[in-house]
Parts: C-alpha cells; sequence; structure tokens
C-alpha cells in the first residue's frame, strides 16, 4: 500500500471540515493534516486541532526557513502546510488527508505529483452555498462578500483536480470520498 496526499479543496462553507471529520471518525489510519494560519481563532477553534495560529512575523518567519510544503495568503491571512509532519506520514507509508485552497492544492500537486490526489467538493448550489456561509455566523458581510467573490473564482477552476464530488447529500458524499480514499491508497 503507498501513501498518498489527499487535498480537498472548495469554497468556505462547501462542507471540507465536515468530511474530514467524520473521515477521520471512520478511518483513522489517515492521518490529518493542520494547516497554520495567522487568522484569528473563530469560536469552537481549538490550537493544534483546527489550525495552529500563529503571528504573521511567526508565519513569515516560517517562510524564510522553509517550514511550508505550500503556503498562500488568502483572504488577507497566510496560511500554509507544516512540511514536517506531512513527510513523515508520508515515509512512514501513512496517507494523509489535508483541507487546502485551489491555490494549495494545485501547488502541491505541482511539487508532488502522483503522491497528491486532489478532490473539490462542489457546493449543491451557489444560493445553498450562500446560505451555509451566514448560517456560520462567524464572518461579517464584508467577509462573506469577500469570500463569495473568492469562491466564484474556485468554483471555475474545479476541472484541474482528479476529481470532483457534488455535496448535495452528506452520506452520498462521504461514501464517495471514502471510495477515492480507499481505492487511491492500494495503488
Amino acid at each position: 500500500m503507498s501513501s498518498k496526499l489527499f487535498v480537498l479543496s472548495s469554497v468556505a462553507g462547501g462542507g471540507k471540515s465536515t468530511l474530514i471529520r467524520l473521515v477521520r471518525e471512520k478511518h483513522p489510519q489517515i492521518a490529518f493534516s493542520v494547516s497554520c494560519t495567522t487568522r484569528p481563532p473563530r469560536p469552537g477553534d481549538e490550537e493544534g486541532v483546527t489550525y495552529f495560529f500563529l503571528t504573521p512575523e511567526a508565519f513569515e518567519r516560517g517562510i524564510r526557513e522553509n517550514e511550508f510544503l505550500e503556503w498562500a495568503k488568502v483572504h488577507d491571512h497566510y496560511y500554509g502546510t507544516p512540511r514536517k509532519y506531512v513527510e513523515e506520514c508520508l515515509a512512514g507509508g501513512r496517507s494523509v488527508i489535508m483541507d487546502l485552497d485551489v491555490q494549495g492544492a494545485a501547488l502541491l500537486k505541482g511539487k508532488l505529483g502522483n503522491t497528491v490526489v486532489t478532490i473539490f467538493i462542489l457546493p449543491p448550489s451557489e444560493e445553498e452555498w450562500e446560505r451555509r456561509l451566514r448560517a456560520r455566523g462567524t464572518d461579517s458581510e464584508e467577509s462573506i462578500m469577500k469570500r463569495i467573490r473568492n469562491g466564484k473564482q474556485e468554483l471555475s477552476r474545479r476541472n484541474e483536480f482528479d476529481h470532483v464530488i457534488l455535496n448535495d447529500d452528506l452520506d452520498r458524499t462521504l461514501s464517495q470520498l471514502e471510495s477515492i480514499l480507499l481505492s487511491s491508497e492500494k495503488h
């Protein structure tokens, strides 16, 4: 069995976090890469579980010291993938799942090639996606509008991914995701 790096991307509010949580509950053998960010924690966020929350200065030091497999500035905040953890898991034969934006997914695919399996989670409709964003209650209207503008650009790049899954029914979406994860791990 060869280890893979599974990258889930979607628009903000597309369901990535829920799907990753469910996959981790059912398949603990697949490691989860916690990203680093400079965005402030939201209610319910946990240090080292949701993200590693860094100051902009600490993040920029990590960039200079090559501590990230990839990084980007998104929605005015830095986000990045810690290199050491992912490399240790893959070298030890353990697959890793992570949540990245389309930009980060493309960077990792370019760097790591066939080790990376990219999966885009497509929201059921634009209306439902906007409803989910607003229902979270964690972002200002200005932030929501920025996420919608950025999300429309991200949606236009979904064909760059190895797999696209429509998230219109959670059970079916999870089943499709598991099928990709488990079949890809065997190759």
